[in-house]
This record gives C-alpha cells, sequence and structure tokens, in this order.
C-alpha cells in the first residue's frame, strides 16, 4: 500500500487540467477506462506518482482486465484500489479521491472519483456522475 503519497502544491489546478482532459475522451479499454484512465491519471495528476503503469499494457478488454486482476490475487477491482492506496470511509473522502462503485461485471467494481457529494465515472457515452452514497469503498489519495 502506499500511505505516503502526498499532494502537490498545485494539485487542484492539475486536478481540473486532467478533467477537462478526461471529459473529451471516449470509453477506451487499457487507455481510456476507469483504471489508468480515469483513476489513475488523476492519483497521478494529484501527487505525480503512476499507481496504474504497472497494470495498462497487461490487459486490452474486459475478459484480459479480469483475468490480470484475479491473478493478482484480488476478486474486485476495488480490492486491487484498496491495496495501493489507504482505506476511508465515504464521509472522509475529498475532491480526488478514489471510489469504487459495485457494479454487475466480473470486475465487481468500477473506480471513480470523489468530487463532493458526487463522483465522476465513465461511462459508454463520456463522463457521468453517481451519489457519493453509492460508493463501496472510498481510497485517500494523498
Amino acid at each position: 500500500m502506499t500511505d505516503d503519497l502526498i499532494r502537490l502544491p498545485d494539485w487542484r489546478g492539475r486536478f481540473e487540467a486532467v478533467f477537462d482532459d478526461i471529459m473529451t475522451k471516449p470509453f477506451a479499454w487499457q487507455t481510456h477506462d476507469c483504471g489508468p484512465g480515469l483513476a489513475g491519471r488523476t492519483v497521478y495528476a494529484l501527487t505525480g506518482v503512476d499507481l496504474s503503469a504497472q497494470y495498462a499494457a497487461d490487459y486490452h478488454d474486459l475478459a484480459s482486465a479480469v483475468r490480470l486482476i484475479r491473478s493478482l490475487g484480488f476478486k474486485t477491482l476495488g480490492e486491487l484500489a484498496g491495496s495501493m492506496l489507504p482505506q476511508v470511509h465515504p464521509s472522509q473522502a475529498r475532491l480526488g479521491d478514489i471510489a469504487a462503485i459495485e457494479v454487475r461485471s466480473p470486475l465487481g467494481h468500477a473506480l471513480g472519483v470523489v468530487n463532493g457529494e458526487r463522483i465522476y465515472v465513465l461511462t459508454e457515452t463520456g463522463v457521468g456522475t453517481r451519489d457519493l452514497l453509492d460508493a463501496a469503498m472510498c481510497f485517500k489519495v494523498g
């Protein structure tokens, strides 16, 4: 777990810049999905640490993403995120933290990014939001 992540002094501007870019891209496995494309890019923008780089080349679709997660010893994407970031209660999550939302998928969770009482999520048609109360788990980013 990476408990020692620290938000950069200009993290808020970096957060806004990365989301301006994220909102313009369509969903694409491996490059613009909820892992490296949303959560990974957000963590990198806020801290300068790329937690997802080690996994991005190891899958290209849902089936290979599930195989990767299982090969690492996890049942869900949320468990994988929890191995890298400290878990916090959703009531303690703040702007830029990562949320895991239960989904009907072999991944078990989709990842999103906390924005106040909402969570930014990727959909097939772009960026959407969900209520923070939909989070099964939240993880502190710096």
